[in-house]
Protein backbone atom coordinates (compact mmCIF):
# COMPACT_ATOMS: atom_id res chain seq x y z
CA UNK A 1 0.00 0.00 0.00
CA UNK A 2 1.42 3.44 -0.84
CA UNK A 3 2.33 6.18 1.60
CA UNK A 4 -0.47 8.50 2.66
CA UNK A 5 -0.65 11.96 1.11
CA UNK A 6 2.25 14.16 2.04
CA UNK A 7 3.79 17.25 0.46
CA UNK A 8 6.71 16.89 -1.90
CA UNK A 9 9.98 18.23 -0.52
CA UNK A 10 9.67 21.42 -2.58
CA UNK A 11 6.18 22.11 -1.18
CA UNK A 12 7.17 21.97 2.52
CA UNK A 13 6.73 25.42 4.06
CA UNK A 14 8.51 26.74 7.11
CA UNK A 15 5.32 28.22 8.55
CA UNK A 16 3.56 24.82 8.41
CA UNK A 17 6.53 23.09 10.03
CA UNK A 18 6.72 25.65 12.84
CA UNK A 19 2.97 25.45 13.40
CA UNK A 20 3.10 21.66 13.61
CA UNK A 21 6.02 21.78 16.05
CA UNK A 22 4.26 24.34 18.27
CA UNK A 23 2.03 21.74 19.96
CA UNK A 24 3.33 19.77 22.98
CA UNK A 25 1.67 16.52 21.90
CA UNK A 26 3.10 16.73 18.39
CA UNK A 27 6.52 17.53 19.83
CA UNK A 28 6.26 14.45 22.05
CA UNK A 29 5.47 12.35 18.95
CA UNK A 30 8.44 13.80 17.05
CA UNK A 31 10.75 13.17 20.03
CA UNK A 32 9.68 9.52 20.21
CA UNK A 33 10.18 8.94 16.50
CA UNK A 34 13.54 10.71 16.60
CA UNK A 35 14.65 8.52 19.51
CA UNK A 36 13.27 5.18 18.32
CA UNK A 37 12.97 5.47 14.54
CA UNK A 38 9.87 4.43 12.63
CA UNK A 39 7.03 3.54 14.99
CA UNK A 40 3.57 2.05 14.76
CA UNK A 41 1.08 4.88 15.21
CA UNK A 42 -0.68 2.89 17.94
CA UNK A 43 2.59 2.46 19.85
CA UNK A 44 3.18 6.17 20.37
CA UNK A 45 3.08 7.06 24.06
CA UNK A 46 0.93 10.17 24.31
CA UNK A 47 -1.92 10.94 26.65
CA UNK A 48 -4.62 11.78 24.11
CA UNK A 49 -7.56 9.93 22.60
CA UNK A 50 -6.89 7.83 19.52
CA UNK A 51 -8.90 10.22 17.34
CA UNK A 52 -6.95 13.18 18.67
CA UNK A 53 -3.66 11.41 17.99
CA UNK A 54 -4.82 10.78 14.42
CA UNK A 55 -5.39 14.51 13.98
CA UNK A 56 -1.95 15.33 15.39
CA UNK A 57 -0.36 12.79 13.05
CA UNK A 58 -2.24 14.32 10.11
CA UNK A 59 -0.90 17.79 10.97
CA UNK A 60 2.66 16.45 11.18
CA UNK A 61 2.27 14.57 7.88
CA UNK A 62 0.68 17.47 6.01
CA UNK A 63 3.40 19.83 7.28
CA UNK A 64 6.03 17.51 5.82
CA UNK A 65 7.56 16.51 9.16
CA UNK A 66 6.54 12.86 9.10
CA UNK A 67 5.85 10.16 6.56
CA UNK A 68 3.08 7.65 7.24
CA UNK A 69 3.40 4.25 5.63
CA UNK A 70 0.42 1.94 5.45
CA UNK A 71 1.09 -1.78 5.83
CA UNK A 72 -2.14 -3.75 5.89
CA UNK A 73 -4.25 -2.28 8.66
CA UNK A 74 -1.23 -0.81 10.43
CA UNK A 75 0.25 2.65 10.00
CA UNK A 76 3.94 3.30 10.52
CA UNK A 77 5.21 6.83 11.06
CA UNK A 78 8.75 8.11 10.51
CA UNK A 79 10.48 11.49 10.36
CA UNK A 80 11.30 13.09 7.05
CA UNK A 81 14.67 14.04 8.53
CA UNK A 82 16.50 14.28 5.20
CA UNK A 83 13.88 16.60 3.70
CA UNK A 84 13.74 18.84 6.77
CA UNK A 85 17.53 19.04 7.10
CA UNK A 86 17.87 19.89 3.41
CA UNK A 87 15.25 22.65 3.54
CA UNK A 88 15.81 24.01 7.06
CA UNK A 89 19.31 22.96 8.21
CA UNK A 90 19.49 22.45 11.97
CA UNK A 91 15.87 23.44 12.68
CA UNK A 92 14.73 20.07 13.99
CA UNK A 93 17.90 19.68 16.07
CA UNK A 94 17.42 23.10 17.69
CA UNK A 95 13.75 22.45 18.46
CA UNK A 96 14.40 18.99 19.92
CA UNK A 97 17.35 20.24 22.00
CA UNK A 98 15.20 23.05 23.38
CA UNK A 99 12.45 20.57 24.28
CA UNK A 100 14.97 18.23 25.93
CA UNK A 101 16.42 21.15 27.89
CA UNK A 102 13.08 22.42 29.16
CA UNK A 103 11.24 19.11 29.20
CA UNK A 104 8.02 21.08 28.79
CA UNK A 105 6.03 19.01 26.27
CA UNK A 106 6.58 15.63 27.91
CA UNK A 107 6.08 17.07 31.39
CA UNK A 108 2.83 18.81 30.41
CA UNK A 109 1.41 15.57 29.03
CA UNK A 110 2.40 13.73 32.21
CA UNK A 111 0.96 16.48 34.42
CA UNK A 112 -2.38 16.33 32.62
CA UNK A 113 -2.51 12.57 33.17
CA UNK A 114 -1.66 13.06 36.86
CA UNK A 115 -4.35 15.76 37.17
CA UNK A 116 -6.98 13.44 35.71
CA UNK A 117 -6.02 10.67 38.13
CA UNK A 118 -6.22 13.17 41.02
CA UNK A 119 -9.60 14.43 39.78
CA UNK A 120 -10.97 10.88 39.59
CA UNK A 121 -9.69 10.14 43.09
CA UNK A 122 -11.32 13.32 44.41
CA UNK A 123 -14.60 12.44 42.71
CA UNK A 124 -14.76 9.05 44.43
CA UNK A 125 -14.28 10.51 47.90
Amino acid sequence: MPNLDEPKRTAIELSAVLHALSDPTRLAVVRQIEADGERLCGALMVDVAKSTLSQHLRVLREAGITRTRACGNQRWVSLRRDDLDELFPGLLDVVLRAVDRTGAPADRTDERADDRVDDRADATR
